[in-house]
C-alpha cells in the first residue's frame, strides 16, 4: 500500500493546475534536501535525497559531497506554461501548465556549498532539476556523481531494460522486475516505468546538455527505489561532467517522474518535450516528415538484377535506382541509402583511414540519383558513420546541401558520456544550418532533444526490426513492451514494414529477405502505435508489389498512413499485453493495436471521434500471420468496435468523416 502524502510542517509542497500530482520538498534525515511526489493524494515516490558529489581528492569523497548538513536560505514559488507548437510528433500544439518551486540552500559543513533544488508539477507528472549556482571556488565544475535517487514506498512491479555496461547501442528487452530485485550494480536504460496503487509512473530525464546521460541502479542501502549513476567521461572515469561555471550556474537535465492513471495514457504525455529547450531553428519550413524506401534490411532482393554475392546488397545506381522507382511509385518522399555508397563505408563501428563521405564508392554517381530520384518526387538521405561524419563535418555537410540531400543518418555512437552528449546537438545545429534532417542511428534514447531541434527526426536506442536478421528476440511482447517503454520518450527508429510475417514456430533468423514474428496487421498499426516523423518501410519492393507492380495487401496502409500527427489518444490497453492508440491527422483518425503472443479481444471507445457519423476501414489479422482482412463500416462516437486479435497480431484502422 501507498502511504498518505502528508508533508511535515516544514516541507513546501505544489501542486499541478488539475490538482492531481503534488510534490513537497524539505530536509530529511541529516539534513539533505529531498522530495516527495504524490498523485492523487498517494505517495508514488517517498521522500529522497538529492545531492552532487564533486570531484577531488579520491581518498577523501565525502568532502566534495554536497547532500547532508543542508540548510535551506530562501524559497521562490510561481506558476507557468509551456506553449508551443511542434515541428513533428504526436500533436500539432502543446499548452501544458505547471508549478514551480526553487529552494536555495546551502551546506551547513565543509566549502559552505550553495545548491538550488527546482522543481515543477505538471498535470502530466513531476520533474526536478539541481542547479550549482556561481560561487568562490567553483570556477570549474567536476561531478563525481550525483546522490539524486527515487524511493519507492512499496516493492513495485516495473519494466526495465539492463544494459549492464556504459558504452552500448541502447538495444535490448525491457523485462519484467520487481523493485526489491533491482541491484546496485546494474544499469537499467531509461526509461524504467513501474506500477503503484492507482498509477503508472515513468522514470526518465530531459534536457540534457552538457552532461553526461543517466541510468538507474538500486539504491545502494537496500532500500526500494533507484538512483543516478552517471556515465563517466572516456578520457577520466572517475568524472562524469567536467565543465566550465558559467553566471547561471552549472545545472543537471530534468529528473522526470511521468505520471498517469493508466499505463497506456503515458503514450499521451508531452512532458519529456515540455522541460526540454525551446526550438533553437528559426526556419522550419524545410523540415518536412515522411516515409522512406530503403535498402538496407531486406537485402538485395530486386528482380531483375545480376547478383553475384547474394549475402550482401550491392551497392551501385541500378540498385539504387530500383528503390527511387519504388518510392515514386508508392508516393514516398524519400528514399534512404544506407550504407556502402561512400567511399571506404565505415560500418560496424570502424572507420577506415581511407574512408571519405565526399567520395563516392565505385559504381555511385551521386550528382545523377540526386536527380534521378528528384524527377520522381523523391528526395535522399544519406547514411554516415559518425567519426568519418565528424572528421569531415565541415566538408561533407555543405556538399550534402550543395547535390540536394534532404536528411543523413548517422549511425554507431553507442556512448552517452558528456562528450558524446555534447557530439549531438553539434551535429543537429550544423545540419540545420545545412537544411539537413537528421536519423540518430546507433543512439542513446530521445531527452527531448527533438523539440530543440526539430531537424532530429527520428532516434533510435531501440531493439528494433533489424535484429530479424540474426535473432529471435523481436516478439510481439517485446513490440507491445516498447509502447509502454522506449516509445514514451520520443521519436523511434524501429523501421517496421517487415512483410514476410511467419508464425514462430516458423520463423529462422535470415540476413536476406528476413521474417517478422508478427502478423502483417500488427506490422502495419506499428507505424501508429510509435512515433516516427522519418519512417522507414524496411522491406523490399516486391515483399510490398506483385510483379505487375500492384499493391499487396495492407501496402495500400502504407501508402496512406502519416508519420506525425496532430493529436494523440490513448484508447485501451493492458500493462506489457496490448495496446490500442489513436491519433489524428488533419480530419482523419488513424488507429493501431498490438497484442502479444496470447490471442484475444478487445473493445475500443469511440467517445474520441466526437459527433456526426464516420466511415471506417480496417486491416485486421487473417487465418495465417501473412493474410490480412479488410473491411467497412459506419461508425459514431456513441459506439464501441470490438477487434480480435492474434497471436502476435494487430488491426489498423483509418476514420474518415462522412
Amino acid at each position: 500500500m501507498t502511504a498518505p502524502a502528508t508533508a511535515h510542517a516544514a516541507d513546501r509542497m505544489i501542486s499541478s493546475p488539475d490538482g492531481r500530482v503534488s510534490v513537497s520538498v524539505g530536509l530529511g534525515d541529516q539534513a539533505a534536501l529531498t522530495y516527495r511526489i504524490a498523485f492523487d493524494g498517494k505517495t508514488v515516490i517517498a521522500p529522497s535525497p538529492v545531492g552532487l558529489t564533486l570531484a577531488g581528492d579520491p581518498a577523501t569523497p565525502e568532502a566534495g559531497r554536497i547532500l547532508n548538513g543542508m540548510h535551506i536560505l530562501s524559497v521562490e514559488q510561481g506558476r507557468g506554461r509551456d506553449s508551443y507548437a511542434p515541428v513533428t510528433g504526436k500533436t500539432s500544439h502543446v499548452d501544458d501548465g505547471y508549478a514551480q518551486i526553487i529552494v536555495h540552500a546551502e551546506q551547513q559543513g565543509g566549502g559552505h556549498r550553495k545548491l538550488d533544488l527546482v522543481v515543477r508539477a505538471y498535470d502530466t507528472g513531476a520533474a526536478f532539476r539541481l542547479v550549482l549556482p556561481a560561487q568562490p571556488g567553483l570556477a570549474d565544475v567536476r561531478i563525481a556523481s550525483e546522490e539524486t535517487q527515487f524511493n519507492f514506498p512499496a516493492d513495485y512491479p516495473c519494466l526495465g531494460l539492463n544494459l549492464g555496461r556504459y558504452h552500448n547501442s541502447h538495444e535490448g528487452e525491457f523485462d519484467p522486475i520487481d523493485a526489491r530485485h533491482i541491484r546496485p550494480h546494474a544499469l537499467y536504460d531509461l526509461p524504467l516505468v513501474c506500477r503503484a496503487e492507482g498509477a503508472s509512473l515513468a522514470l526518465t530525464e530531459s534536457d540534457l546538455a552538457d552532461y553526461a546521460g543517466a541510468y538507474l541502479s538500486g539504491r545502494g542501502d537496500g532500500g526500494l527505489g533507484v538512483a543516478i549513476n552517471l556515465t563517466p567521461r572516456v578520457d577520466d572515469p572517475a568524472v562524469a561532467v567536467s565543465t566550465p561555471m558559467t553566471a547561471a550556474g552549472v545545472a543537471t537535465p530534468w529528473r522526470v517522474v511521468m505520471l498517469a492513471e493508466r499505463p497506456e495514457t503515458l503514450i499521451e504525455s508531452n512532458l519529456v518535450d515540455d522541460l526540454a529547450a525551446p526550438s533553437r531553428i528559426a526556419d522550419t519550413d524545410w523540415i518536412v516528415p515522411g516515409k522512406a524506401a530503403w535498402d538496407w534490411w531486406s537485402g538485395p532482393l530486386i528482380p531483375g538484377l545480376s547478383l553475384p554475392d547474394t549475402a550482401h546488397p550491392p551497392h551501385d545506381d541500378a540498385t539504387y535506382r530500383r528503390f527511387i522507382d519504388f518510392a515514386g511509385r508508392f508516393h514516398l518522399p524519400y528514399m534512404l541509402i544506407d550504407e556502402g555508397w561512400a567511399k571506404g563505408a565505415g560500418g560496424a563501428g570502424v572507420v577506415r583511414p581511407d574512408s571519405d563521405i565526399t567520395r563516392t564508392a565505385p559504381g555511385v554517381n551521386l550528382p545523377a540519383l540526386v536527380g534521378y530520384a528528384k524527377a520522381r518526387g523523391v528526395g535522399l538521405w544519406l547514411w554516415a558513420n559518425w567519426q568519418a561524419l565528424d572528421r569531415q563535418m565541415d566538408q561533407a555537410l555543405p556538399l550534402y546541401e550543395a547535390l540536394g540531400i534532404k536528411g543523413i543518418k548517422i549511425d554507431f555512437m553507442d556512448r552517452e558520456d558528456q562528450d558524446m552528449v555534447a557530439f549531438t546537438p553539434r551535429l543537429l545545429a550544423a545540419a540545420a544550418a545545412h537544411h539537413l534532417m537528421v536519423d540518430l542511428h546507433g543512439a542513446y534514447v530521445p531527452r527531448g532533444l527533438e523539440r530543440s531541434y526539430p531537424n532530429l527526426m527520428t532516434q533510435e536506442g531501440v531493439m528494433g526490426a533489424e535484429y530479424n536478421k540474426w535473432s529471435r528476440r523481436v516478439t510481439a511482447t517485446h513490440n507491445v513492451s516498447l509502447a509502454y517503454t522506449r516509445g514514451l520518450l520520443g521519436p523511434m527508429d524501429y523501421t517496421p514494414g517487415g512483410f514476410r510475417n511467419v508464425t514462430p514456430a516458423q520463423f529462422e533468423p535470415r540476413d536476406v529477405g528476413p521474417e517478422v514474428m508478427t502478423t502483417r496487421a500488427q506490422q502495419l498499426a506499428l507505424y501508429v502505435v510509435y512515433t516516427s516523423p522519418f519512417a522507414s518501410l524496411a522491406d523490399a519492393p516486391s515483399a510490398y508489389e506483385t510483379a505487375d507492380l500492384q499493391p499487396v495487401p495492407g501496402a495500400d496502409f502504407l501508402k496512406a498512413v502519416p508519420t506525425s500527427w496532430d493529436e494523440t489518444r490513448a484508447l485501451a490497453g493492458d500493462f506489457g499485453h496490448y495496446v490500442a492508440v489513436a491519433r489524428r491527422k488533419g480530419r482523419q483518425w488513424y488507429v493501431g493495436a498490438i497484442n502479444d503472443e496470447t490471442a484475444r479481444s478487445i473493445t475500443l471507445p469511440l467517445g474520441f471521434l466526437g459527433t456526426g457519423t464516420w466511415s471506417l476501414q480496417r486491416w485486421t489479422d487473417g487465418e495465417t500471420p501473412a493474410q490480412i482482412v479488410t473491411d467497412q463500416a459506419n461508425v459514431d462516437s456513441k459506439g464501441t468496435l470490438t477487434l480480435d486479435l492474434a497471436s502476435g497480431g494487430g488491426a489498423a484502422l483509418v476514420l474518415t468523416p462522412r
